[in-house]
């Protein structure tokens, strides 16, 4: 079975419940997109989940420690109704390549994407907390490509 170091990043600032989850889920073979089918969620709303990004309700813990085997009760203790996450781990810049590559693609195409919006939408922002985030696999000759798929709702600036 994977043993994840509950003390190494991004654990260290997260309950051990989460290390114990990413166990769980590697002992039964499955992927976040099977978890989420199984709990009524997307492959990424359950891999924030797992890294401590996203808050579940009781029945959803119910659910998770029924199909992962590990104790609704200790899932409740840990990550229950007084436990709220502390969004956006890690350092900064990123230590991960793969998270720093995202982050560079901010600081490269933040300004234009920003304008962009500005011009499409008017003065506003995207929301994070209104968002669907997808993960897609585009095969290509020259090698696969990744595509991510931001799905945020619009937010005007207010005029008073």
């Amino acid at each position: 079975m994977a043993q994840i170091n509950a003390n190494a990043e991004p654990f260290a600032d997260l309950p051990p419940i989460f290390a114990r989850l990413l166990e769980a889920k590697a002992k039964k073979g499955l992927s976040f997109e099977a978890i989420g089918k199984a709990i009524g969620h997307d492959e990424v709303w359950v891999a924030a989940l797992f890294y401590g990004q996203a808050k579940a309700t009781p029945e959803e813990l119910a659910k998770l420690g029924e199909l992962l085997e590990v104790p609704t009760s200790s899932l409740t203790a840990e990550i229950g109704e007084g436990w709220f996450p502390r969004r956006g781990l890690g350092p900064v810049p990123p230590q991960d390549p793969l998270i720093y590559r995202l982050f560079e693609g901010v600081l490269v195409y933040g300004t234009p994407i920003k304008a962009l919006i500005h011009e499409k939408f008017g003065d506003g922002i995207m929301s994070m907390i209104d968002c669907k985030v997808n993960v897609e696999k585009k095969p290509d000759p020259k090698g696969d490509r990744v595509v991510l798929t931001f799905d945020g709702k619009f937010l005007p600036y207010l005029r008073w």
